[in-house]
């Protein structure tokens, strides 16, 4: 199987990297400026789960021509969808798979829209990864997973065959027979996640010692599931149980959309929060009608808009 890794940033290099390091044919799709960094150095990742150097990188440039590739990762920032799109369309087949590893759904319309629901699997990953200052990529802990499956349901042999190619390389995979609520799920933590840690611009331990710090963040969750469930997507036990653990156990977690607020960066506010909200109608209203996530929402375009005035 061909696959074609869209970047080589710390997600799509770590997962790429991965694959390559298991014997699989891997081509990540890049700038120049990258493509000669990887020449020079190789594809360099520092990891709790095994360090790794990857050399004579295969990559391609956007407008060189290529075969078809048989499957095609994705996991740019949100707000870099339409840009990476360009790049690789013309690698897409009419076999190709585009399994892609961002959060929130609002990629699936477009991806949907641009290649047809049959090119396209419901996909998340779990990572935390950064590229440091020489262009490697840390792994900041043990957690590398993907999960993916059909948008429909249910399995299927080409589902199958990705999950074989994935099998033995150096990352946990499962294949879910219900991705679009795997997807929900997760977007539905990251909104309460973000939205909480940016709104008070602390981590969830420093919120839960401030005064009703627990009750922003349990009205963030109730909100975002709302909007969850009027889409027919309801959260189960299971999620109920790691959201608690998570959100409300004292710890320094913080959203990477914070650490993008602190480093003057843009963020994926749009994608994460702007498109729940819009998708919420009347599920998402927030006690006595104020709606802390809209809240949240207003306070990030604000920071855009000064960075947008001031840069």
């Amino acid at each position: 199987m061909r696959i074609l890794v869209v970047g080589a940033g710390a997600v799509g290099g770590y997962f790429g990297g991965r694959l390559a390091e298991a014997g699989r044919d891997v081509t990540f799709l890049v700038r120049p400026g990258r493509a000669k960094k990887l020449e020079q150095d190789g594809l360099v990742i520092h990891s709790a789960r095994g360090d790794f150097t990857l050399r004579d990188v295969k990559t391609i440039l956007a407008g060189v021509k290529a075969e078809p590739f048989d499957l095609v990762l994705l996991s740019c920032k949100a707000y870099s969808l339409d840009d990476a799109i360009d790049s690789f369309a013309p690698l897409v087949g009419e076999s190709t798979m585009i399994l892609p590893m961002l959060n929130g759904m609002r990629h699936i319309d477009v991806l949907t829209e641009k290649f047809g629901a049959a090119r396209v699997l419901g996909g998340q990953c779990v990572i935390a990864a950064t590229l440091n200052a020489e262009q490697q990529i840390q792994h900041l802990n043990e957690m590398h997973a993907i999960t993916f499956g059909e948008l429909e349901g249910g399995t299927s042999e080409r589902v199958q065959a990705v999950a074989g190619v994935m099998a033995d390389a150096n990352f946990d995979t499962l294949v879910s027979e219900n991705i679009l609520l795997r997807m929900w799920e997760k977007w539905v933590f990251l909104a309460t996640l973000a939205a909480s840690t940016c709104l008070m611009r602390g981590a969830i331990g420093d919120i839960l010692a401030a005064p009703d710090g627990k009750r922003v963040i349990e009205n963030l969750l109730g909100e975002c599931r709302a909007v969850a469930e009027s889409k027919g997507f309801t959260m189960g036990p299971d999620f109920d149980a790691r959201a608690t653990q998570t959100l409300l156990t004292p710890s320094p977690l913080t959203a990477s959309m914070l650490r993008d607020v602190e480093n003057h960066s843009h963020t994926e506010a749009d994608h994460i929060l702007g498109d729940l909200i819009s998708r919420g109608g009347d599920a998402q209203k927030g006690e006595h009608g104020l709606s802390l996530l809209r809240i949240a929402y207003s306070h990030l375009k604000t920071y855009e808009a000064r960075q947008a005035r001031t840069s």
